[in-house]
């Protein structure tokens, strides 16, 4: 397997809709492997293919549960439910944190890598992760979830002082 590059903000992959993944290939396997392998060099919870700029509807997700990680194909939120407040942050916003409100629980389902039905009920930590990752399939990033005054200021701060060039272990990094 391999460590990929993760995109950082700014890069217009962040920005787009991933496209189904339809069917499970090799190439699809290795991708998921490869992105594993890359959550774990960055210190990371989850990722999402975008942030490695492959254009799939594909996340990876570290799992508490069984002490792996697992990749989920074409995941989607059927339920979800309650609100939850937490600091978030992002492999491809290195350094930045702030409070976002989500879902206090999700149940998703996808496919796994050999396209067998997953169906995963998620709440806290894991739910955040998930709903963090499945966001980056659709080109948002957890400061589009901020109020405009805080996100325009962490706009701001970006451009002023620039990305950390190391990834920040300070809190969670999804």
């Amino acid at each position: 397997m391999a460590v990929l590059s993760v995109r950082r903000y700014g890069d217009p992959a962040l920005r787009r809709r991933a496209a189904p993944v339809g069917e499970i290939t090799p190439e699809v396997r290795s991708i998921a492997g490869d992105m594993i392998d890359t959550m774990y060099d960055e210190v990371g919870l989850g990722l999402a293919a975008p942030q490695v700029g492959v254009s799939l509807r594909l996340i990876v997700v570290a799992d508490d549960e069984r002490r792996e990680a697992r990749a989920l194909i074409d995941p989607v939120i059927v339920e979800q439910g309650g609100q939850a407040t937490a600091e978030e942050g992002c492999l491809s916003i290195p350094g930045i944190f702030a409070s976002v409100t989500r879902a206090e629980w999700v149940r998703v389902e996808a496919r796994d890598v050999d396209d067998g039905p997953l169906s995963i009920r998620a709440q806290g930590l894991q739910a955040r992760v998930l709903q963090h990752e499945m966001d980056h399939l659709d080109g948002v990033l957890f400061i589009d979830r901020l109020d405009p005054v805080t996100r325009d200021r962490i706009k701001r701060k970006i451009k002023k002082e620039g990305l950390s060039p190391e990834p920040s272990h300070h809190a969670f990094a999804l």
